[in-house]
């Protein structure tokens, strides 16, 4: 294999999302020097596209273009867009509007809508809630802009020269213990789909575990390739910036940037070639890793990552051929600045993607901000990463809050004292627009910091477990097995970051553990199966149906005194709750219960004994929030 000289650079990592360009304040590009942050403007939607879900036909075909145009133009002249509107000192006036269907995404009955010129944001509104009113239309809504969020052998250390750097994979307080990780497994045979800018076509450490994707950016003033349209390969072609380039597609003034070579970052801690010789070593190196370029110059409209999320499970999406290899993880590095509610597209898509068995695990953001008001961890169906540093202690920029699951190494610049080990590292292209290949600085040893980089640790921790299970887990049985098996923090963070660290050497000796066989030893009392919650962390998104019904548990230590509170919220329907101490509850044979009418169930046990609390929920609900608390001994 060639050797490459390998350039050192340290970058921050680069919050983006629906609002908001370049870096913040507290998130400094470092390359042999610090540059100044870039300031984030007051961006929009691009104001000419949206996303429409019809209604299942009844009685004849909705399915006639005709139709949904019929629609589309009687929302126009509702919303009083359809004549042309004289200027005046106050206003510029604007030419009459008129609405087409571009084309159909790959959720059922959603299609992207343009419009004839930009609207403005009152504009936009007025069309949505005309949208919105026509009974053939169930949802309507901006085709948003969203932005990455980020831009430092088994049973041994690797011999990657470079691998002294990633503390983050070690055994300190900060790491993820990921040499006893590798004792069990490297994530072989498993797909791992990279929702982000692209991989670098040729990367000189990981082409080896990349498996060709999609470019799934539709529109070429993001995708810089000569025309719109998606095309095969998802190789990442820089996502620089002009000064102002964005305004063209809706967003405000901006200075220009260079290119961040984001999704091979994120790649490389996925995957990135391992005990080769060269470079830095990947988590679940013996997986494959599958660009899904959908974020480019600009940021990437939600039309294309919903389309990628379902192409990347296998589902088909018009227009495109069936993906051969669908991946059974995918990483989500990316989404909004401004507190931004999941999209109804994007639930739809998460929903068809959990229903294939894929998992999708997502960067909690870098706003230090409840996490659950922003998209994707506001989303139901994923798993939602915070950040920590080399400490083993959040790291300050990291989001928070009850919609986190679990807790990762992204690196933390204002620890001062900590030099490299501030930083999450990775190989990445050296170019400042399209990537460079076969000169030196084409290949950069780059350190980012940010919850995209504590995203792909956990990613690359599915796909290690999935790799060696006998059946693969779902994303409830995963996030029990994370939450179980997770470090403390080294300080307990003052708002909640999921049950605490990722440990890659306790998940993987879990989740291989052989259950006790009574023939050959002496096996302690078995429960029921149950999913296991952790104290203080919600379990979300949780639905049931008549006639079901499904099993949790939580264990209390010894030592706990005052209350064990448990308790349902949220969500639609009607759910009753039965709990017993260390066997599984019945109806009518309890030892708490709670059945008041609609979804806000409480059991208060007073003193509790240590044990495992079994909690059976029943009835006909959706989108329920189940909780455990109790103060730790």
């Amino acid at each position: 294999m060639k050797k490459y000289k390998l350039s050192l650079a340290v970058a921050a990592a680069i919050v983006v999302g629906a609002t908001s360009f370049g870096a913040s304040a507290s998130e400094r590009i470092f390359e042999a020097r610090i540059h100044d942050p870039v300031e984030a403007p007051a961006a929009g939607t691009p104001g000419n596209r949206f996303v429409v879900k019809f209604n299942a036909p009844a009685g004849r075909a909705l399915a006639d273009d005709r139709v949904k145009s019929m629609a589309l133009d009687s929302a126009v002249s509702r919303a009083g867009l359809a004549r042309s509107l004289r200027g005046t000192t106050a206003s510029s006036g604007g030419a009459g509007l008129s609405a087409k269907i571009e084309g159909r995404i790959g959720a059922a009955g959603w299609h992207v809508v343009s419009t004839s010129r930009r609207l403005s944001a009152v504009e936009s509104e007025r069309f949505l809630r005309e949208l919105e009113a026509d009974p053939s239309i169930a949802v309507a809504e901006p085709d948003r802009l969203y932005r990455h969020m980020g831009n430092m052998a088994p049973a041994a250390a690797p011999d990657d020269p470079q691998y002294s750097y990633q503390w983050n994979f070690r055994d300190g307080p900060g790491g993820v213990h990921a040499e006893a990780g590798w004792d069990i497994s490297t994530g072989e045979g498993v797909v791992v789909a990279i929702i982000d800018t692209g991989i670098v076509q040729d990367h000189m450490d990981l082409q080896a575990n990349v498996i060709p994707g999609y470019d799934m950016i539709s529109w070429s003033e993001i995708s810089r390739r000569p025309a719109d349209g998606r095309v095969p390969g998802g190789w990442d072609l820089g996502d620089w910036v002009e000064a102002n380039y964005c305004t063209q597609i809706g967003t405000g003034p901006h200075p220009a940037d260079t290119s961040s070579w984001h999704g091979s970052h994120v790649a490389g801690t996925v995957a990135q070639e391992t005990n080769n010789g060269s470079g830095l070593a990947g988590l679940a190196h013996g997986a494959q890793v599958m660009p899904l370029r959908a974020l480019g110059s600009c940021g990437g409209l939600g039309s294309d990552i919903a389309d990628a999320m379902l192409w990347a499970a296998g589902i088909e999406v018009p227009g495109l051929p069936v993906n051969e290899n669908p991946a059974e993880v995918i990483n989500m590095s990316l989404g909004s600045v401004a507190p931004t509610a999941c999209s109804a597209l994007y639930q739809d898509a998460i929903d068809q993607v959990n229903a294939t068995g894929t998992i999708i695990v997502v960067a909690a953001g870098n706003d230090n901000d409840n996490a659950g008001d922003y998209t994707m961890s506001s989303c139901d169906g994923v798993i939602s990463v915070g950040a920590t540093n080399v400490l083993g202690d959040k790291s300050g920029y990291s989001s928070w809050g009850p919609a986190v699951d679990i807790s990762a190494p992204g690196g933390d610049f204002s620890i001062a004292a900590h030099g490299n080990d501030r930083a999450i590292w990775q190989v990445t292209n050296g170019g400042e627009q399209g990537p460079l290949y076969d000169v030196d600085g084409a290949w950069i040893l780059r350190g980012f910091q940010g919850t995209s980089m504590a995203s792909p640790h956990v990613a690359a921790a599915v796909a290690m477990v999935q790799s060696v299970v006998d059946m693969p887990l779902d994303r409830e049985q995963m996030r029990s097995l994370l939450m179980q098996t997770a470090s403390p923090f080294a300080t307990a963070p003052s708002n909640p970051m999921g049950a605490g660290i990722l440990n890659l050497g306790a998940l993987l000796t879990k989740a291989i553990e052989e259950p006790c066989d009574p023939e050959v030893e002496e096996c302690e009392p078995q429960g029921p199966d149950a999913i296991m919650i952790a104290n203080k962390v919600p379990m979300r998104g949780l639905s049931g149906s008549a006639g079901n019904e499904t099993l949790y548990a939580l264990e209390v230590p010894a030592g706990v005194t005052g209350v064990l509170s448990i308790t349902t919220s949220g969500g639609s329907g009607n759910v009753s709750m039965q709990v017993s101490l260390d066997e599984e509850p019945t109806e009518g044979a309890a030892g708490w219960s709670s059945s008041r009418p609609g979804n806000n169930e409480t059991v208060r046990v007073n003193n509790p004994a240590a044990g495992i609390y079994y909690i059976k929920l029943s009835g006909s609900y959706s989108n329920v929030t189940l909780q455990g608390r109790f103060q730790e001994p």
